[in-house]
């Protein structure tokens, strides 16, 4: 049987048993790991979402060097070129040999913190060209380097 400890400083509404779980079943520092997890998960959707809109005016505007600014200097690129690129001279040329009126809509479907520097982000991707919409998956690795979350990895796959 578990004994509840109701008195003294860690004692809570709901009763806390000396192991540090309470009468549902939770335990208080996997309760603050779980509001810390989602606060983290939070900051990431929001980091990614905010980064990705960088990225998407970019090429909206078919301002190349804004859209190269949104990666690292080292930056793995890999868009439907066979083989991927790297560094934002790769990125400024691959957007650059792409066409005029070229947009980019992005729904992200999960992001994750891998730190507190670093988040992975995974989004359907909607581009749409003269010759008609292409729809893929993108993942990026997004890292924050002075202040600013740029993408470190970016690899789309079409969607069939």
């Amino acid at each position: 049987m578990i004994q509840h400890d109701t008195s003294g400083p860690d004692a809570n509404r709901a009763g806390t048993n000396r192991a540090g779980t309470n009468r549902a079943g939770t335990n208080r520092a996997g309760t603050n790991q779980a509001v810390t997890e989602r606060t983290a998960r939070d900051d990431a959707t929001t980091a990614i979402s905010a980064l990705l809109d960088r990225w998407a005016d970019g090429i909206r505007r078919r301002d190349l060097e804004h859209i190269a600014a949104q990666f690292t200097p080292d930056a793995l690129f890999q868009g439907f070129d066979p083989e991927p690129s790297f560094g934002r001279d790769a990125v400024s040329a691959y957007y650059g040999k792409q066409p005029v009126g070229l947009t980019a809509e992005h729904t992200l479907i999960r992001t994750s913190a891998l730190g507190d520097d670093a988040a992975l982000g995974y989004a359907a991707v909607r581009f749409d060209r003269p010759g008609g919409p292409v729809n893929v998956y993108l993942t990026i690795v997004a890292v924050r380097e002075e202040g600013r979350w740029l993408i470190s990895h970016y690899h789309v796959s079409r969607v069939q």
